[in-house]
């Protein structure tokens, strides 16, 4: 069973110290969905665009925060294997980023898991300023481990 999302949410924007001072805000925390935004402010670098390791962290921190909303944390537990990400242009201003998984996606991910000890899973996702403009795209690979 996933954790309360209130803990999910405190967890996906208060846990690691360097995501708090960024700012990053969970917007929409739901089994198999969430949507994060990073504010520019705080986060600029010298041409005032986003800096590239904010953009970074954005791009990285839905697959913990999915899997926060999604899987039983007493039995699993995520790891990032890789993480590449492409500048399409600069970031000026506030920058979001949704994910997904589906039931089935989940239900495959937990089932591995269990029975091999860990499922491993991809993330393909667009960073969008306020227009809905595609500033960055990521991919990440990540593993459920269980404990």
């Amino acid at each position: 069973m996933s954790m309360p999302l209130e803990l999910a949410r405190q967890l996906t924007e208060e846990q690691i110290a360097f995501v708090k001072r960024s700012g990053l805000k969970a917007e929409v925390l739901e089994a198999g969905h969430v949507r994060l935004r990073m504010p520019l402010a705080g986060n600029q670098n010298h041409i005032g665009s986003m800096y590239a390791g904010a953009l970074f962290t954005l791009a990285e921190i839905p697959g913990g925060a999915l899997f926060l909303t999604s899987f039983d944390a007493a039995r699993f537990y995520p790891i990032v294997k890789e993480m590449n990400l492409r500048f399409r242009r600069p970031a000026t201003g506030d920058i979001c980023v949704e994910a997904r998984l589906t039931e089935e996606q989940i239900q495959h991910l937990q089932k591995q898991a269990t029975e091999e000890g860990k499922a491993e899973y991809v993330l393909e996702l667009q960073l969008t300023d306020e227009s809905g403009e595609v500033v960055a795209e990521s991919r990440g690979l990540y593993q459920l481990r269980r404990h």
